[in-house]
């Protein structure tokens, strides 16, 4: 096993990385589940924006019960009725995907295509469920990228989401490497909390709900990943070469 700076894995979080999916995606389609459950809830872009800062679906909506509606909490069977609320949620958000009205981001799909040429295994660490990321990668790079992830760690694989370095430790196991040989693509704060905890280089893409959050210790903090006709914008951390990020990039900031 090669341990000298040589990348081995590259680790993406899925939403606010891979595509904008928060506001224009699971937002509409929480609203979307509060109307079908007959709730006069909606989840605007602001409120929206406090809300993420808890992660995972189902402890967005017991939060939003305990500091909105508390009343609400007295529900018998609140875990189950939460849980299947979330169910509709993901099945309505399915379908916003598959549509195809969400992109991945700038620089994503180009990145993705060359770490597979150079055999750099990918794998998804996120708090979003399997559902989620299948339907998402599906309706934007085909059927068959499913199979492109050596590893997909995904919803409640593990107990405690991100802050915690739980999920990612699970998807390091299981890609049998140490951190030193991979990098952590994140969007937000709560995820860089998350992979430094797990001690991997991160790198930042802010999204637009997470661009005024702290990123402190990532290795470097840039707009989106960027394309040569695109360049990306640089934000703090270590400035890189070219105005977008590819393997040699990548491989640079594991041991910067």
């Amino acid at each position: 096993m090669n341990t000298n700076n040589k990348l081995q894995a590259v680790l993406f979080d899925v939403d606010g990385t891979l595509a904008d999916t928060e506001q224009d995606g699971h937002r509409l389609a929480f609203n979307a589940a509060f109307k079908q459950f007959h709730l006069d809830w909606n989840w605007d872009i602001d409120l929206y924006g406090e809300l993420l800062q808890i992660t995972g679906g189902k402890e967005r909506i017991r939060y939003f019960l305990e500091r909105y509606m508390p009343a609400e909490l007295d529900k018998s069977n609140l875990t189950e009725w939460i849980a299947s609320l979330h169910k509709t949620k993901t099945k309505h958000f399915e379908s916003l995907m598959e549509t195809g009205n969400i992109p991945l981001r700038p620089g994503v799909a180009r990145l993705i295509h060359e770490l597979r040429r150079e055999k750099v295994k990918l794998a998804i660490a996120t708090t979003t469920t399997m559902e989620n990321v299948t339907a998402l990668l599906k309706s934007t790079l085909g059927e068959e990228s499913i199979g492109w992830f050596d590893v997909i760690g995904a919803g409640d694989i593990v107990p405690l989401k991100k802050p915690a370095p739980d999920i990612y430790h699970w998807v390091l196991d299981q890609l049998k490497l140490i951190a030193p040989q991979c990098i952590a693509i994140e969007d937000s704060e709560n995820g860089l909390k998350s992979a430094r905890a797990a001690n991997l280089s991160t790198l930042i893409t802010v999204s637009g709900y997470t661009r005024s959050q702290n990123f402190g210790g990532a290795v470097s903090i840039l707009s989106d990943l960027g394309e040569p006709s695109q360049p990306f914008t640089h934000m703090g951390g270590v400035t890189l070469e070219q105005g977008w990020v590819d393997y040699k990039t990548l491989n640079s900031l594991i041991n910067p």
